[in-house]
């Protein structure tokens, strides 16, 4: 007979990154906190969420500090596709190292995904996850070998560098904003400081515990700023038949172009309002005779 524990996923437990003012997005995030502005018609965290539940994860812990009541509106019920989410709020910007021992007590004993609130990905995780728990690595980040960020070094499948902090070569990978660690990093993290999870890295790099994948295969998309917004939206564009959400009110005498706009469900576009390679978020109205050319509606607008 199978053990029980032979039958849970490897890793179950998982921590969205969303505590951040998302200053490189604004405009977009005078309204919601980064990991909640809409993409196509739903909030980003909800991709990630769907890509960790794939993978395996049956719990989230997600810290929150701009915006913070957008979460609770967004998760009501405290939920997402029957898995519980846990919010830590964090007053005062604790950053990656100061978010993650913040969250000890949801960590405990076990392994942990961590996934930063920002990005779009479809990644094998699950690669990652598998790896890391057979390499005996206290952490073990998913990376690219191209991206526009390549600040990491590596030797086979270790990390050797970072940030050329260790005086190496210029660095060769991407760091995707994905990653797992072993509870035992909490004991390179400072208790209830602000500091980053880069220190831990290069003390885990000096022991010859931080371990690397290289997933090149799949999307990755850093949402960093608007036009990141705009070009990841055009790529699930010509993937989706509902740029134009079937919930969506289009008055008659409005003009919109359908080949280059997404309107989220429950957009109000009315009379006479134009609108040319424009998103507008769900729920949010475009005035009557109003015109919006190269625009992302937002409700604040």
């Amino acid at each position: 007979m199978t053990a029980i524990s032979e039958s849970l996923p490897v890793i179950h437990k998982a921590f969205i990154l969303g505590a951040g003012l998302g200053t490189r997005l604004q405009p977009l995030t005078h309204v919601l906190p980064k990991p909640l502005v809409p993409i196509f018609h739903e909030p980003m965290a909800n991709y990630a969420l769907r890509h960790c539940i794939e993978a395996g994860i049956t719990e989230f812990a997600i810290n929150t500090h701009h915006i913070p009541e957008a979460w609770d509106s967004t998760y009501p019920d405290g939920r997402f596709d029957g898995c519980p989410l846990s919010f830590f709020h964090e007053p005062v910007l604790l950053e990656t190292g100061g978010g993650i021992r913040n969250i000890a007590s949801f960590i405990g004993d076990d392994p942990l995904l961590i996934y930063n609130g920002d990005i779009m990905t479809d990644i094998n995780i699950k690669q990652l996850i598998d790896q890391h728990h057979a390499s005996g690595n206290i952490a073990t980040l998913a990376l690219r070998s191209s991206g526009e960020n390549c600040n990491v070094n590596i030797s086979g499948d270790h990390v050797s560098d970072m940030r050329n902090l260790l005086g190496s070569t210029p660095g060769t990978h991407q760091f995707t904003g994905v990653y797992c660690i072993s509870p035992e990093i909490l004991d390179l993290i400072p208790d209830q400081e602000v500091v980053s999870i880069v220190p831990a890295f290069i003390e885990l790099i000096k022991a010859g515990k931080l371990g690397a994948v290289v997933l090149d295969e799949g999307e990755w998309f850093d949402i960093g700023n608007p036009q990141a917004y705009r070009d990841v939206h055009d790529h699930m564009r010509a993937e989706r038949t509902d740029a134009i959400h079937p919930d969506a009110q289009i008055h008659p005498d409005a003009v919109v172009d359908r080949a280059n706009c997404i309107v989220g469900p429950g957009a109000i576009i009315e009379a006479g309002a134009r609108l040319e390679n424009s998103i507008v978020w769900p729920g949010v109205t475009a005035k009557a005779n109003s015109v919006h050319k190269d625009a992302i509606l937002t409700g604040a607008n």
